[in-house]
C-alpha cells in the first residue's frame, strides 16, 4: 500500500521569522500572508521554535484592566516572560516540534496529538526547514474518492496482501466508510483485514459481517458453519 507522506501535503513556501523579529512585524506577517504561525529559524535555517497566534494573544491577556488590576497572576514565571517579550525569540514556543518529509500522514498526526500542536516544522536530514505541515494539510487524505479507496482495498489489501480470491470478500465504500462482507479462510484474519483496510489513506471507518472457515484462535477445529456448508 502506498501512503501519502508529509512531503506530499506540506507547504514548501514557508513564511519564517528570526529570533530578533519584532512583535508587530510578526503580527503584520500573519495579516499579510493569512497565516496563524511562523517558525523561528537560526542562522543555518534550523527551527528554534514556533510563534503562533496564541503566543501573541497572551500579551493581550496580561494587559492591566482599566482599574489597574493585573490579570496575569495565573501565569508562571516562564509564561509571564513570554507574554512580556518583544521579539520572536522571547515569544516563541520551544523547542520546535518537527517532522521529516518521509513520514506518513499518520505519523505526523500522532506527533501533533502527542505534543498537542497544530502544525509541525518539516526538516531535512541536517535539521534545516524544508516546509510546514498543518492539521488541515493532513486532512487532505479524507478528500480521496471512494472509488480510489475501494480499488486499493480490493487489489492491494484483499488481493495482493491477503491473497484472497476476488469472490471471497466484497468491499463497498461510502463517504470513506468501508463495509466488508464474505468469508475468510481463518478467523484470525478478521482483525488483520480490518487493520489493513483501516490503514488505507482516506478510510474513515471499517465495518464488517465477515465469516470464517476455520477457527484458528483457540483449539483447532473446523467451524460448525463451515462443516454444514461442506455437507
Amino acid at each position: 500500500m502506498q501512503h501519502r507522506s508529509v512531503d506530499d501535503v506540506m507547504t514548501r513556501e514557508v513564511v519564517t521569522a528570526r529570533p530578533d523579529t519584532p512583535f508587530k512585524e510578526i503580527v503584520a506577517l500573519f495579516h499579510r500572508d493569512d497565516i496563524t504561525a511562523v517558525p523561528v529559524l537560526d542562522e543555518e535555517g534550523r527551527p528554534l521554535g514556533m510563534v503562533s497566534e496564541a503566543d501573541l494573544v497572551r500579551k493581550e491577556a496580561v494587559l492591566p484592566d482599566p482599574d489597574g488590576r493585573y490579570p496575569g497572576r495565573w501565569l508562571d514565571a516562564a509564561d509571564r516572560a513570554r507574554a512580556e517579550a518583544e521579539t520572536a525569540g522571547g515569544l516563541m514556543t520551544r523547542p520546535a516540534v518537527t517532522a521529516r518529509p518521509g513520514w506518513t500522514v499518520a505519523e505526523a498526526a500522532r506527533a501533533m496529538d502527542k505534543h498537542r500542536v497544530k502544525r509541525l516544522a518539516v526538516v531535512d536530514e541536517i535539521g534545516r526547514l524544508v516546509g510546514i505541515v498543518s492539521r488541515r494539510d493532513l486532512l487532505q487524505v479524507f478528500l480521496r474518492r471512494d472509488t480510489a479507496i475501494k480499488e486499493e482495498i480490493v487489489h492491494e489489501v484483499l488481493g495482493r496482501t491477503l491473497g484472497l480470491a476476488p469472490e471471497a470478500v466484497r468491499a463497498t465504500v461510502h463517504d470513506g466508510v468501508v463495509t466488508l462482507a464474505g468469508r475468510l479462510p481463518r478467523r484470525s484474519l478478521i482483525p488483520v483485514t480490518e487493520r489493513l483496510c483501516r490503514a488505507v489513506d482516506g478510510v474513515v471507518a471499517v465495518h464488517h459481517t465477515l465469516d470464517w472457515t476455520e477457527d484458528d484462535t483457540g483449539p483447532r477445529f473446523e467451524h460448525p458453519r463451515a462443516y454444514r456448508a461442506a455437507t
